[in-house]
């Protein structure tokens, strides 16, 4: 382990040496080019910084990034390392930006390549103030994918491993019940004489083997009692005697007595002496008739 981690050690401080001197070939055409466009002494000195350092930042930032915000950062890595090769190679074509004889403002004989690079070298610094303060604010405010606890993945590689040591136990039936077969002695003669005749041997009573118990569910029984549902059956009712027609109109006349004409119905005099509607039609008529009214 220490071994390996030694070695990476020693990989990321020759990748920062090598960088370093990277950095100082570029540095020293980046600050020419500056000087040829304008930069004085100190202005010149720092402009390798603005250009090669902001691609440092946007390379640390894609190790840190993800999605959306990643390609970003890579874009503004390629664009500035694109620039940068352009403004070395353009030190290289011209050497008069060596020992800066050329003109103030001239970095190519023809017109629109000279201008084209003179707009690339003055845009880097602006660019650099741009994108280099939107990829400080997304490093910033960039939330890392959540690590799940030590405990948790503790947990479910001790439900694995369980998992994995259970066994499939097959379902156990019980054994049949069997019983011993006994045999019965034989019958031996009582009285006070011996029989003359010879006694038959008396077969053994084999019996036959029990099935094997099954246990069933069986439903509790319940203590409250049920409460009768429905119609009740004719044989639980109450019996009444049976009245004759003569009764019932000796009934309804006693019941309707002191009646009016009006409440004289047969839906009444059902009610009142307790008959079938057939009955109390047959009684309303009877009444009516008796006092004289019109029958319906």
């Amino acid at each position: 382990m220490n071994l390996h981690r030694k070695g990476r050690t020693a990989l990321v401080l020759a990748l920062v040496v090598v960088v370093a001197m990277a950095f100082r070939v570029s540095w020293n055409a980046l600050r020419d080019i500056a000087g040829a466009v304008g930069a004085d002494a100190t202005a010149a000195t720092l402009y390798p910084f603005v250009v090669d350092g902001l691609m440092a930042l946007a390379l640390i930032a894609t190790l840190v990034l993800a999605g959306q915000d990643r390609t970003f950062a890579l874009r503004v890595l390629g664009t500035y390392t694109v620039a940068s090769l352009v403004l070395n190679y353009v030190h290289g074509l011209v050497p008069e930006l060596h020992g800066r004889t050329v003109d103030w403002g001239r970095l190519a004989d023809w017109d629109p390549a000279n201008w084209a690079l003179v707009l690339l070298a003055t845009s880097l610094p602006v660019g650099s103030i741009y994108f280099g303060s939107d990829l400080v604010a997304k490093v910033l405010h960039h939330r890392p994918a959540s690590i799940p606890a030590a405990d948790a993945i503790a947990e479910e590689s001790t439900n694995t491993e369980r998992n994995r040591s259970t066994a499939d136990l097959p379902v156990s039936t019980p054994a049949p019940i069997t019983t011993n077969v006994t045999e019965l002695p034989r019958p031996v003669a009582v009285g006070f004489m011996k029989s003359t005749l010879p006694l038959k041997p008396t077969p053994a009573i084999e019996t036959a083997p029990k099935a094997p118990i099954e246990r069933r569910a069986v439903a509790a029984e319940s203590i409250r009692p049920r409460r009768a549902t429905g119609r009740v059956p004719d044989v639980a009712r109450t019996p009444r005697p049976k009245r004759t027609a003569d009764e019932l109109l000796a009934e309804a006349r006693t019941a309707t007595a002191d009646w009016s004409d009006e409440r004289l119905t047969a839906e009444g005099i059902r009610r009142e002496v307790r008959t079938s509607p057939a009955n109390a039609r047959t009684l309303r008529d009877t009444l009516r008739s008796e006092r004289g009214l019109q029958v319906a």
